[in-house]
């Protein structure tokens, strides 16, 4: 995620009314760079680096792979958009890292 991408979450949660509004969906194709991302949008930037340094968002955070957020989606788009990524990737070790962060 990269610092541009952190200042617009930020911004984005700063105009909600409420912090429930927002939740962040990843599509990261390997499981360290989810854990980074998830932990920058929860818990804050751990590099230090971005406008998230130090700034405890709290967001829920979810991956595109797991079964809670593809049961919302049009199985045919979902088919499209993510089926082979969601063959070629490793799901589990993904899904697992985002869920500990998420629930941590």
């Amino acid at each position: 995620m990269d610092l541009e991408d952190q200042g617009i979450i930020k911004k984005t949660v700063e105009e909600q009314d409420s912090i429930s509004a927002v939740m962040v969906v990843l599509g990261s194709p390997d499981d360290k760079s989810a854990e980074m991302y998830a932990e920058t949008v929860k818990n804050g930037d751990p590099t230090y680096a971005g406008p998230l340094a130090g700034v405890s968002l709290g967001l829920p955070v979810y991956h595109i792979l797991e079964d809670e957020v593809k049961e919302h989606i049009d199985p045919e788009v979902y088919q499209q958009q993510v089926g082979m990524m969601e063959m070629v990737l490793d799901k589990e070790s993904i899904t697992r890292v985002v869920k500990k962060i998420r629930e941590g």
